[in-house]
This record gives structure tokens, sequence and C-alpha cells, in this order.
């Protein structure tokens, strides 16, 4: 693969840029494709700096290559066209990920712990949110409209392995998936960042679905009416809100923690 024209290069710039909109993901990074792997992520291909140098990487190929991934030589003029990432670290891959259904994100075995977000922009974040959902041990997250793609490039290296294992869900109408979770069985909470149940307060051991808005508009009234509850976090001093992925992860935390108390006893 030498060529800017190469049929493969423009299919990884494809999957970077999420033409398609198929199963078809950019993974950047030696820790990724190690996520991908140890998930058993179908690999499509894998592409490694021509000069790439070191133990790790060289057990790396060798890996894929003996569970039958094709794997490629990039020259280093080359991998700043493959991959997104402003400083390539000499491992780009194309996997195959497929999001969950919304009735198959709901429907995990209960006390269901799913979060919800609604007009999340940064793919940061997203990937952030999925990172601490999955240690914490929700059963699953759902992308609502306005949205970063959960399955980007950019909120896969945020979620550091975490969207392989954890059933994402994507929904074009987060009333519609409210309802969803309703059938399911779920209680829904809104997330405000004043006037709410506070955190400690809240009784989060049920099936629960969390609801956390975009960054600086937060949620709209509408959905903050079609919630059963709402949560806010007490802050000390000036603060007045907090980065979505910190306020979800806090959440996500006091949910876990009182689940395992309940499980202890």
């Amino acid at each position: 693969m030498t060529s800017r024209n190469n049929s493969l290069v423009k299919r990884f710039r494809e999957a970077a840029r999420r033409e398609r909109r198929d199963d078809v993901v950019l993974l950047d990074g030696e820790h990724l494709l190690v996520e991908a792997i140890r998930s058993q992520v179908p690999l499509e291909v894998v592409a490694f700096a021509a000069d790439a140098a070191g133990e790790r990487l060289a057990t790396l190929a060798e890996r894929c290559v003996r569970t039958g991934v094709r794997v490629v030589a990039v020259p280093d003029t080359l991998l700043p066209v493959i991959s997104p990432v402003r400083q390539p670290s000499g491992v780009v891959a194309l996997a195959k990920l497929t999001a969950a259904s919304l009735e198959g994100a709901l429907s995990a075995q209960p006390p269901q712990l799913s979060m919800m977000l609604d007009h999340v922009q940064d793919p940061g974040n997203v990937g952030a949110i999925i990172r601490a959902a999955e240690a914490c041990g929700a059963t699953a997250v759902v992308a609502g409209p306005g949205t970063a793609d959960p399955f980007g490039w950019k909120a896969l290296r945020g979620s550091m392995g975490s969207a392989f294992r954890l059933p994402v869900a994507s929904a074009g109408d987060t009333a519609a998936a409210i309802d969803a979770a309703r059938q399911a069985g779920l209680q829904v909470f809104a997330t405000v960042p004043r006037g709410g149940t506070p955190l400690a307060a809240a009784d989060l051991r049920g099936p629960a679905a969390i609801i956390v808005g975009g960054e600086g508009a937060g949620l709209s009234d509408e959905l903050l009416a079609a919630a059963d509850g709402s949560l806010t976090i007490g802050m000390h001093g000036a603060v007045e809100s907090l980065n979505v992925s910190v306020a979800a992860a806090i959440v996500l935390y006091e949910a876990s923690r009182q689940r395992a108390h309940v499980a202890v006893r």
C-alpha cells in the first residue's frame, strides 16, 4: 500500500469519516487494537508503519497474522493519510462493530442501568461516558439525536475499548427512547444542574435510565417533563455545572455504589 489512490487507502479514509455509516469502524493506536482483539471484535485489516520498531508492535503484528487478519505495511508518508490523528501512533485498523438495537440494549438482565445521551456533541465526552458506564456496571448506553457518533474514531479512542463490550445503541428520538425504557420497566431520571433530587438522596438501586444533556444547553423542557424524576449533583463554591462526562461518571458511580451495597447486604 504505497499510493494515495490505493483502494484500501480510500477505505481507511471513508471509515475515518464514517461516510458509509456501515459497521466498519477505524481504530487508531496499539491500545485500541489490543482491546479489540481481547474483545474478539472482527478485524478486517491492520496497517502498521513500515518503520515501526519495538518488540511489542512486532509481536502484535504476528498475533494478527496468526489469527488470519490481513496485515499491511504503510510508509511514513502514507500513514498520516489513512490515520485521522495528528500524530499517528503507527497502528491503524479497520474493524467491524455493530450497534445494539434499542430494544436489546434496554432488555438486559435486571436491574438495568442505562445511560442516555441527548445532544452530547463532543465525541471525546461520548467516549468517556461509555468508558465510565462500563466501569460502573451499566448495562447499556443509548446515543440520542445530536449526539456524536459513538463509533466514530474519536469516540472509540475515548472509550478505550469499552464500546467493544458494552451494548451501545442509537436512537433518533430521545422521547421515544424514554418511552421504550419505561415499557422495559426502567425508571427514567433526568440530570439537571439544580432543583432536582440530591444525588445522594436518590434511589438508583432499581432498573433505571439516566439522561444527560448536551454541553451547555442541557436537556430540553420536553425531556425533563417526560422523565420520572430529576437528579442534581451537589457542588461547592461558585461552580454551576460540570462537564457532561464528569457528571455522568459521578451519577453512574453513585448508582454503582448503591447497587454494590444492596448486593453485599
